[in-house]
């Protein structure tokens, strides 16, 4: 699987793009939030040649754009529409906040910094992603 990953923190994308390697998957890595927009626009224009991510992992507050804003862009292309796709932050967003990001720019999951340690941090993502399948194969959950 091919994992897009945008953070603007070098260290942290440096890690985990690593991180990602090392679990088995591709990373397509991001610097800004600007970055993964103009690439989103390469894909709009048909310029792309390539494989499309099966997931997003990406920062909130980065330069240009923000991760929500790329979120909310992704999910009104039909690529994406259907990609599990999770955002992480620093910052502390109340109930209210994560609600409104996540119903309003498609947003399948907020995860906070600090990021948990790699065990748990790939065991959420991997939920995040198992979860979506299940939400669009029309599949109820436990509760």
């Amino acid at each position: 699987m091919i994992w897009l990953i945008a953070e603007d923190e070098v260290d942290i994308l440096n890690l985990l793009t690593m991180v990602v390697q090392v679990w088995g998957h591709k990373p397509l890595a991001f610097e800004s939030g600007q970055k993964v927009w103009d690439w989103l626009d390469k894909i709009e224009s048909g310029t792309f040649v390539g494989e499309l991510p099966h997931f997003a992992l990406m920062d909130i507050r980065m330069p240009g754009k923000k991760g929500n804003e790329v979120a909310h862009r992704m999910r009104t292309m039909p690529a994406f529409r259907q990609m599990p796709l999770a955002l992480m932050t620093a910052y502390s967003l109340n109930d209210s906040e994560r609600q409104q990001i996540q119903s309003d720019d498609g947003v399948d999951a907020i995860i906070n910094k600090p990021l948990p340690t790699f065990d748990e941090l790939l065991m959420t993502l991997n939920r995040i992603i198992a979860n979506k399948r299940i939400n669009e194969s029309g599949v109820s959950q436990s509760p």
